[in-house]
């Protein structure tokens, strides 16, 4: 198997992995500010300690360092957002708006970097969409949770944008990279905290001994293991690619919730289908590419114009 053929099987499991997450917004009774603050404390710490003991623990210089903190300000109102929508609505209603990150990206990414779109990902990404809506139909009762869901999933396009464009002009490694994107959300969150306070005087903000074993295992094993990948195979795939196939994330969150939280209905034909246009609009993006790879790599040198 080649070197991107590896990369497409780490971003699928950092896929199955992140599609655990969602179901953190239901077992853990803090609203979405403080889910998040403490999420990417307790990453930070973990992360931190890990890069200590391998001695890879290091500040980059300035400029860098705050081109990466300025990813992880988009990261932080993205969870925010997405653990929102969950709470406003269900974990399925979560997932499925977030799904939308593909489409987001095929529109902003030409833009941030001033290039022609790509009709191609405009159209997978638009059959993912009709998959998407055929897997669940959005209740109008979740408005405000599928309104939040949609600005959650266009700013996640936009930290895959801005993440892989600052790893190709620092440099920095993935740890390096996700622990300082951690610092940068911790640290807006931390300014936002005390106006949360203010807003909403009777929200808990300290977790008990339940949301504080849930958080660790959601800063741990379900934060800095799929981000480290994901930040891994952007150096290689493209943001659009990485978004479409987390697709099929939306596609194990509801597996998931149905199994643990009842959120069941009928596996009826409509759903078959939309999981497959999911799973169809993957694959045709991976061939896609390999296409296009195999005729860059068949150019003879003196014919690259």
């Amino acid at each position: 198997m080649n070197k991107r053929g590896r990369e497409i099987l780490k971003l699928n499991f950092a896929v199955l992995l992140a599609g655990a997450t969602g179901l953190f917004g239901r077992t853990i009774s803090l609203s979405e500010i403080p889910l998040v603050w403490y999420r990417m404390l307790f990453a930070i710490v973990v992360l931190a300690v890990m890069m200590a003991v391998g001695r890879r623990l290091h500040l980059p210089p300035l400029g860098q360092t705050m081109k990466i903190l300025g990813c992880g300000f988009v990261l932080a109102i993205h969870w925010v957002l997405f653990y929102g929508s969950i709470k406003e609505s269900n974990v399925s209603v979560g997932v499925i708006c977030f799904a939308t990150a593909s489409f987001f990206t095929a529109l902003l990414e030409p833009m941030v970097n001033r290039h022609r779109p790509r009709w191609k990902q405009l159209l997978f990404s638009s059959i993912s969409l009709v998959g998407i809506m055929m897997v669940f139909s959005l209740d109008t009762r979740y408005r405000l949770g599928i309104a939040m869901g949609l600005a959650s999933a266009a700013l996640y396009s936009l930290f895959s944008i801005f993440n892989k464009n600052v790893a190709q002009q620092t440099g920095q490694g993935s740890s390096t990279m996700l622990l300082y994107e951690l610092i940068g959300g911790a640290l807006v969150l931390t300014l936002l905290m005390p106006f949360y306070h203010i807003l909403f005087p009777g929200m808990p903000v300290v977790p008990d001994r339940n949301d504080l074993l849930m958080l660790l295992l959601l800063a741990s094993v379900f934060t800095i293991w799929p981000m480290f990948l994901q930040i891994q195979v952007l150096k290689t795939l493209s943001p659009f690619l990485v978004n479409i196939t987390y697709n099929l994330e939306s596609v194990y969150s509801i597996f998931f919730a149905m199994l643990l939280f009842n959120e069941s209905r009928e596996l009826s034909l409509s759903f078959w289908l939309g999981v497959a246009l999911v799973v169809l609009s993957v694959f045709l993006e991976i061939f896609s590419r390999r296409e296009e790879s195999e005729k860059e790599s068949q150019v003879p040198e003196g014919n690259a114009d």
